[in-house]
């Protein structure tokens, strides 16, 4: 029993220790990394960025675009979460490993395939084309910030249903039974009873995507090259091409970070208002 106490303090003492090594060197020092790279100079990477009209339109264009991908896949994965919460625990383990799929796919895969479906000569652009559809104005939508947006929601809609999920199917039912039988409509017990209990979720989920999207890379160079400006192209754009300029690629690295870090906590905060 001592031994079996003694254990447990020194998990107690030590067990954060790995994950603190691994924070420190997968985030703490690569950010430290940025932090003087972009100060190289005397900080006159921060002028020419924030100076740069190009810039400010990523940072439109790149909030746009995590706005429209999270409300589109949070849009779509609430009710597949209703459904999931809904199933057979048989039928839900089936349904939480096809969920799970899209998200062992890499963002390249995920942009290739769209092409191959969507694009000017994807067998949807094909089918529409026979039916009198433009294969022109069809197969370039996958190209834009809507199809762009559209593709990012394939791998983030199951991350709003797996996360919202355990919310739906812990929901206590009684508080909206209790409305029904009391006369309310069932819109109305829905929206003053659940909702009022799911909604800080519902928004955490929703500011978690947003912020996944925020920073996509793969699937935005898979599908849209440079064409499009976002903040993580118009990083890739600053190391390529014949430039490289390290210093204002990671003062973008920055602002990318400190937009994706305000997003998130903006869900956290949220998040908390479920438990007060």
């Amino acid at each position: 029993m001592r031994v079996s106490s003694m254990q447990r303090g020194a998990l107690r003492r030590y067990g954060a220790v790995p994950a603190a090594g691994l924070f420190a060197v997968c985030f703490a020092l690569p950010l430290a990394a940025l932090v003087g790279a972009a100060f190289d100079g005397g900080g006159r990477a921060f002028a020419a960025v924030f100076g740069d009209p190009l810039v400010a339109d990523a940072i439109v264009r790149s909030l746009a675009l995590a706005i429209g991908a999270g409300t589109l896949s949070v849009a779509v994965g609430v009710p597949v979460a209703f459904v999931l919460a809904g199933q057979s625990p048989a039928r839900r383990r089936w349904s939480l490993a096809l969920l799970g799929v899209p998200l062992a796919f890499s963002g390249l895969v995920i942009a290739y395939g769209f092409i191959l479906v969507f694009g000017r000569a994807g067998f949807v652009t094909t089918l529409l084309a026979s039916l009198g559809a433009d294969p022109t104005v069809v197969g370039g939508a996958i190209y834009t910030m809507p199809g762009l947006a559209f593709a990012y929601a394939y791998y983030l809609i199951p991350r709003v249903a797996l996360i919202l999920y355990p919310a739906l199917a812990n929901l206590d039912r009684r508080p909206l039974e209790a409305a029904l039988t009391l006369g309310a409509r069932p819109w109305r017990a829905w929206f003053d009873v659940a909702w009022r209990e799911l909604w800080p979720s519902i928004a955490s989920a929703w500011c978690l995507v947003s912020a996944i999207a925020l920073g996509t890379y793969g699937t935005a160079l898979a599908l849209a090259g440079t064409q499009i400006n976002i903040l993580p192209l118009l990083m890739y754009l600053k190391l390529s091409d014949g430039q490289t300029d390290f210093s204002q690629a990671a003062v973008l690295s920055i602002v990318l970070t400190a937009l994706c870090t305000c997003v998130l906590a903006l869900g956290e905060g949220l998040a908390r208002q479920r438990h007060h």
